[in-house]
C-alpha cells in the first residue's frame, strides 16, 4: 500500500502560500507509516514548531493498473474518505528555498490521518461534494470538489504513466484554502457534507 498525493490542485490553496498555479499534477508520496487511523490522536512532532492541517477527499483504488486512460480511470476507484495531509510548513519552506524534496515536511510518522471511507456510489455528483474541517468549533477549511484544477480521472491517469497503482492504494486530491497550525489540545473534525468522518485530537 502507498499513500499518493496531489499538491496544489485547488487554485485558491496554491494562491495562499505563493505559488504558481500548476499545469500538472504536482505529486509527492508518504510512506505507510504516515498512515493514522481510527480517529487515533496526532501527537505533535518535537521537530517542528509550524505543523499545518490541511484536510482532503482520499480516494481508495479497487485494481492494479498502469498507464490508464482518463476515460477508464474511473473504474480503479470505488469509495472516497477524508484525510489530513500534515505539513511541517517550516520545514517544507526550508527545503523549497534549497530546493530540496519535501519528504521530512510531508512523510513523517502519523501525518496522513484518515477516516472511514464511503462507497463512490453513495455520492449522486463527484463533482459537487463538499467537505470541510472544523477546529475546536469552527471551520477553518471548506472545499468542494467543483473547485478542484484536476479531476480525480485525470490524477489516476497522469499518475499511472510513472507509477504503477494497486489495490488499496490511496490517493490524497489536494486541499483547498485555509490551512494553517495546529496546537496541541486542539480537537479536529473532519466532514462529507454532514458525515462526520474524523474526530480526533492533537497531544
Amino acid at each position: 500500500m502507498k499513500i499518493i498525493a496531489i499538491g496544489r490542485n485547488y487554485a485558491e490553496h496554491a494562491k495562499e502560500l505563493n505559488n504558481p498555479i500548476p499545469t500538472v499534477p504536482v505529486i509527492f508520496m508518504k510512506p505507510d507509516t504516515a498512515l493514522l487511523k481510527d480517529n487515533k490522536p496526532f501527537y505533535h512532532p518535537e521537530f517542528s514548531q509550524d505543523i499545518h492541517h490541511e484536510i482532503e477527499l482520499v480516494l481508495k483504488v479497487c485494481k492494479e493498473g498502469k498507464h490508464i486512460s482518463e476515460k477508464f480511470a474511473a473504474n480503479y476507484y470505488d469509495e472516497i474518505g477524508l484525510g489530513v495531509d500534515f505539513t511541517a510548513r517550516d520545514i517544507q519552506s526550508r527545503h523549497k528555498e534549497k530546493g530540496l524534496p519535501w519528504e521530512l515536511a510531508k512523510a513523517f510518522d502519523g501525518s496522513a490521518p484518515i477516516s472511514s471511507f464511503m462507497p463512490k456510489s453513495d455520492f449522486k455528483d463527484l463533482y459537487n461534494i463538499d467537505f470541510h474541517l472544523d477546529i475546536n468549533g469552527e471551520t477553518k477549511q471548506s472545499g468542494n470538489t467543483n473547485m478542484l484544477l484536476f479531476s480525480f480521472e485525470s490524477i489516476i491517469a497522469f499518475v499511472s504513466q510513472y507509477i504503477t497503482i494497486k489495490k488499496g492504494d490511496l490517493i490524497f486530491t489536494g486541499t483547498p484554502a485555509g490551512v494553517g497550525k495546529v496546537n496541541v489540545g486542539d480537537h479536529l473534525e473532519g466532514y462529507i457534507g454532514d458525515n462526520k468522518l474524523l474526530d480526533f485530537f492533537v497531544k
